[in-house]
């Protein structure tokens, strides 16, 4: 039986594994669940669940999570202290690390120190220090499986490996997102609503602009470079608007293996809850004769900056991601405020990167160093 702790318990990937595990509840064990400030949420799955502990991100709420439970056997945790030491309980062997953003770094850093199955939703973590997360994930012979549909696709089609032999190239899909057939002139005016509407998956709305803007998928390419030990010129992204064909692998015979489902978290969540073997998803099955044609297209670089900002900074080295990163963050806050346009969130992260010297990640002070700094310049640049 698997004993979990799933970090970012309230977002989507959380509600995707809850739904996962209550499909086999005898299989899984819930040690802790964790949440930044929603409450209510919190309340009602430890009801349903009954966690050993519950840790909230935010004091406040922690507070009010632990008058609520007072008469539960749930222990109340709160702070970046809490979601430390829930990732590192001796009696937990898989973390799911769902936390959104830089937030989730330090607790999934801990889970891999403390040599724990990490199923990694969170891609910041390794954008913003991936050979030190690595370094970790290796040391202390902690096993790391991805959870984006993309790298989880690219694993299922290397065998279940982070590495592959003979490997030409890997080619990571993108649906394009809202603004897909849109022109230039015409992203300057679109609205945070837009681009909230995702045409094929259910996700928060940070990543849903991410997604419109094509940093998601600049920030997998980083990721995949990282999860299975290549360089950016290896990684292509071509647009997939129905989302089917989740990413393919190129092999150096000319052979190209795909990975294909329904655009829904809770395949590769089971697949990985589970590996090596499977679990029912409770997703329906795709069927093939009454799919549409799949299409793929080349992305639009002009209108869609994002993605060549990731790729360079990946190339730059040393802290240029976690930089790239901390921008975006800042400029996606901004434009879902409203205080910024969505065709000036690249600008942002540009001229962050461009105003900040790349100092080299020797380390994570270094790295939360250049994180706070680029908060700092981009905030003010807003």
């Amino acid at each position: 039986m698997a004993k979990l702790c799933l970090l970012g318990a309230t977002g989507t990937i959380g509600d995707n594994t809850l739904a996962v595990i209550a499909q086999q509840p005898e299989q899984f064990t819930m040690v802790a669940l964790t949440a930044h400030r929603n409450v209510d949420k919190m309340q009602r799955l430890c009801a349903q669940w009954s966690p050993r502990y519950a840790v909230m991100a935010d004091d406040d709420a922690a507070e009010q999570l632990q008058q609520r439970l007072k008469h539960s056997d749930t222990r109340v945790l709160s702070g970046l202290g809490g979601l430390n030491y829930v990732a590192t309980l001796a009696e937990v062997d898989t973390v799911m690390a769902a936390i959104v953003g830089a937030a989730g770094l330090l607790p999934t850093l801990m889970a891999a120190k403390a040599g724990k199955r990490i199923l990694l939703a969170n891609k910041e973590a390794l954008v913003m220090s991936g050979q030190i997360f690595m370094q970790a994930v290796q040391e202390n012979h902690a096993t790391l499986l991805p959870i984006d549909s993309e790298h989880n696709a690219v694993f299922q089609a290397m065998g279940g490996q982070n590495q592959a032999r003979d490997l030409k190239k890997i080619i990571l899909t993108a649906s394009g997102g809202p603004f897909r057939q849109k022109t230039k002139d015409e992203l300057h005016h679109v609205t945070p609503e837009q681009a909230c509407a995702h045409p094929n998956w259910v996700m928060g709305k940070k990543i849903s602009v991410d997604s419109a803007t094509l940093m998601n998928k600049g920030l997998e390419v980083i990721e995949a470079c990282w999860l299975f030990n290549t360089d950016s010129d290896k990684i292509e992204v071509v647009i997939h608007p129905q989302s089917i064909i989740h990413s393919l692998v190129e092999y150096a015979d000319g052979s190209f293996i795909a990975q294909l489902g329904q655009p829904d978290m809770r395949v590769p969540i089971a697949y990985s809850l589970n590996w090596p073997k499977r679990l029912n998803s409770g997703v329906k099955s795709l069927n093939l004769t009454q799919m549409n044609a799949l299409t793929f297209e080349a992305v639009n670089r002009q209108n869609f900056p994002c993605l060549d900002l990731a790729y360079a900074a990946f190339k730059q080295g040393g802290t240029a991601c976690t930089v790239l990163n901390a921008a975006n963050e800042i400029a996606v806050a901004a434009f879902l405020n409203r205080q910024i346009k969505f065709m000036q969130i690249p600008h942002v992260i540009e001229q962050t990167l461009s105003r900040m010297d790349n100092q080299p990640a020797l380390n994570l002070q270094a790295i939360l160093a250049a994180d706070t700094q680029a908060r700092a310049t981009a905030t003010a640049l807003i």
